[in-house]
């Protein structure tokens, strides 16, 4: 089950009522999915710091929006739509300025099934690994990757929060997951 799917069950527990966004409800919608959308933010922008920073201005610009939204899912669209304009613009800036958007070394390549493998490999170690490989993918294909497997969003989901075509999720899904394949090492 991922946070997406936890998420999901308390929206359905909380549609039966009218959504008014008052001070306990968004407390409530924060709660729900704040954690979530930090991580994507993480994953976006490859630095905790700018991700806390990111995140308070998307809570920030959704309240700010006011918008009519038709449920929780729509709700969520939204907030991850806001939270992935947000990552874009902080690393459009970043470009600008020269800086360390990474925050960290880059890699070359995993190590491959061979005699770098020999040694006993930790969850630590798989972690540190997935998330220099992640480092090193676009921001949009570590968006989609993110979405679609940690938050558990469907391809039309994702193309609405990213501003794509439902039709192109297939293969960019599919491109990105190869890419992240090579650069672990993995055959795919």
């Amino acid at each position: 089950m991922t946070l997406a799917d936890i998420s999901r069950l308390e929206a359905i527990q909380d549609a039966a009522a009218e959504f008014v966004m008052d001070e306990e409800a968004f407390r409530a919608f924060y709660d729900r999915n704040a954690r979530g959308v930090w991580a994507y933010l993480v994953r976006l922008t490859g630095n905790r710091n700018s991700a806390d920073d990111l995140l308070q201005e998307t809570f920030y610009r959704f309240l700010r929006a006011a918008a009519d939204h038709d449920d929780e899912t729509h709700r969520r669209n939204s907030l991850y739509r806001i939270a992935t304009n947000l990552a874009r613009d902080a690393r459009r800036r970043s470009l600008l300025r020269p800086a360390a958007w990474l925050g960290g070394d880059s890699i070359e390549r995993m190590p491959a099934d061979g005699a770098e493998n020999s040694r006993r490999e930790t969850p630590e170690l798989r972690r540190a690994f997935l998330s220099q490989a992640m480092g090193l993918l676009k921001p949009r294909e570590r968006a989609m990757l993110w979405l679609a497997y940690a938050e558990g969003a469907s391809h039309r989901e994702i193309a609405k929060i990213l501003g794509l075509k439902p039709a192109s999720m297939k293969p960019l899904l599919f491109r990105a997951r190869r890419r992240l394949a090579a650069l672990l090492g993995v055959k795919s």
